[in-house]
């Protein structure tokens, strides 16, 4: 396996990535924003009892419009979802969006959205709006993306521990697959007995910064605070390859497995893992040389790439573990287990 240059979803040519957060204060949320190049086609697929998300029936194979222009993740449960009205008035500005009339400025932007459940994590009232949005644009870069306690990942906890966002990528075939994941879990994301991260067997060449996996439990110290099971995983994956949208949808199916390879138990009541895919058409989709032909070989291309989106997926999430630091009383795997990260 190899990684892209930034070992992030930036690595996919044309995707940028934005965040915005207000730490301390009373605040402890924000909004992360992916802004791919114009024409990508998306999908979703949602699973748990609990979603918040905007414009995702749209996204269904069968249905009229077939590209995405931005997803927005952001905290704040539903009230977070009008954090995608700044990400639609700045992609508008840019006359940017699917064209409904003969003026360049007819459009509307399509900016599927999802959040998590932060809201007890400041005061009740600090929440995303569509200023984060727009913010979050503004800051979009092809750059590395910054990990751990920014962006929707603010507020954000795994069972026991500080949550965040995180990233990664793996090239396939020629195929960039780059992932996105807001950590937000009801359920654990290490081995209660070791502290070992559950999908640390996914790491690619001492990525995670571990010099050895700790051996030991450890319970709660004082002064931390008893999380809400309240949470949903969120996220995106994304390819260079032309897939169509029901390609897509396959795509996105696969990254939930990476969420219920790294946290366990995933997709409950309490979650919402909603997992948007996105495909930037840049090169077409590869034959495996000495494979099936026609529909077959196709199929058994998308199939190696479905693998890599959950392997990268997982990947973004142990990132966003390890990444996260303590802040208000949320213990990040730092503080539990000091020894294992490297200086």
């Amino acid at each position: 396996m190899t990684t892209g240059e930034h070992n992030a979803i930036t690595d996919v040519r044309g995707v940028r990535v934005g965040q915005y957060q207000r730490v301390g204060d009373g605040w402890l949320t924000g909004t992360t924003v992916v802004l791919p190049p114009e024409g990508t086609v998306g999908a979703v697929d949602q699973r748990g009892g609990g979603p918040g998300t905007r414009e995702t029936d749209l996204l269904e194979p069968e249905n009229l419009v077939s590209t995405v222009d931005a997803v927005c993740l952001a905290g704040g449960s539903a009230y977070g979802l009008s954090a995608a009205d700044g990400v639609m008035r700045w992609l508008a500005q840019r006359q940017r969006g699917f064209r409904v009339g003969p003026d360049p400025a007819h459009v509307v932007p399509i900016v599927p959205s999802a959040v998590i459940f932060d809201l007890p994590r400041g005061e009740w009232g600090n929440r995303p709006d569509a200023e984060f949005g727009y913010a979050a644009c503004e800051a979009a870069s092809d750059g590395p993306v910054e990990q751990g306690v920014v962006g929707a990942g603010a507020g954000a906890v795994a069972g026991s521990l500080k949550g965040g966002v995180g990233s990664a990528s793996e090239v396939v075939d020629g195929v960039v697959v780059g992932a996105l994941a807001v950590l937000n879990a009801a359920g654990e994301a290490v081995r209660a007995a070791t502290g070992e991260p559950y999908a640390a067997e996914y790491e690619h060449e001492g990525e995670f910064g571990v010099a050895r996996w700790p051996e030991r439990p450890a319970g709660p110290g004082p002064g931390e605070v008893a999380p809400t099971p309240l949470n949903t995983t969120i996220g995106v994956v994304a390819v260079d390859a032309a897939l169509s949208k029901a390609q897509c949808r396959r795509l996105a199916v696969a990254a939930q497995d990476g969420i219920a390879v790294a946290v366990r138990p995933s997709h409950t009541m309490f979650d919402g893992d909603t997992v948007f895919a996105l495909a930037t058409g840049a090169t077409e989709l590869p034959v495996t040389a000495g494979g099936p032909v026609g529909d077959a070989g196709t199929a058994a291309s998308l199939d190696r790439l479905c693998a890599a989106a959950a392997r990268t997926f997982a990947r973004a999430m142990v990132h966003g573990l390890l990444a996260a630091r303590s802040v208000a009383g949320l213990t990040a795997y730092s503080q539990r287990w000091p020894e294992v990260l490297r200086p």
